[in-house]
């Protein structure tokens, strides 16, 4: 009785401990997706990984338009939209590595700088690149090192969280086998 238990318990862990790891990030922070904000350095502040989020928050008159990169440099949508959230807030999963493209569009609001490129990294590896690639209104392309840790935007960094749930499982486990 007292085995199965603890296995059932570690399969919990586990699975807690993975569920985790997975941040939300709420772009932009405390001043969401519109016009005027820098989310390029928004960005760069952030370590991305595949299992993450993106919350977007926006009112009307906004939309969260997941584009190519030819479409993210010219600020506009030149056949059709990876995908295209009209309604806030909206939440983007961050299913693959690579580098993902958003950006807004209603007329202007792209050129404003409601636009973000984010680079996204494996599971659990960090940062595969440790770069966040943004290119300036020149129509050069330039990287800067992102940071290892996540400075702003999510809840919680990932290691906390992850910490804390199996500090908790693990005395959940030492109860379980003592009794």
């Amino acid at each position: 009785m007292a085995s199965s238990s603890a296995l059932i318990a570690l399969l919990v862990v586990v699975g807690c401990a993975t569920a985790a790891s997975a941040t939300t990030f709420a772009v932009g922070d405390a001043q969401g997706w519109r016009t005027n904000v820098d989310y390029s350095s928004w960005a760069n502040a952030q370590s991305f990984a595949v299992g993450d989020k993106l919350a977007f928050n926006f009112g009307s008159g906004h939309t969260v338009t997941e584009v190519s990169k030819s479409d993210y440099d010219n600020c506009g949508v030149s056949g059709n939209p990876i995908s295209d959230a009209t309604s806030g807030p909206a939440t983007i999963d961050l299913t693959a590595a690579g580098a993902r493209y958003f950006i807004c569009n209603v007329p202007s609001h792209c050129a404003s700088g409601m636009k973000l490129a984010v680079t996204v990294a494996a599971a659990g590896g960090g940062s595969s690149s440790g770069t966040t690639t943004t290119p300036p209104s020149t129509g050069t392309t330039t990287t800067t090192p992102s940071p290892s840790r996540p400075t702003g935007g999510a809840s919680t960094t990932r290691g906390q969280a992850a910490a804390a749930v199996v500090t908790a499982a693990a005395a959940a486990l030492v109860k379980l086998a003592l009794f």
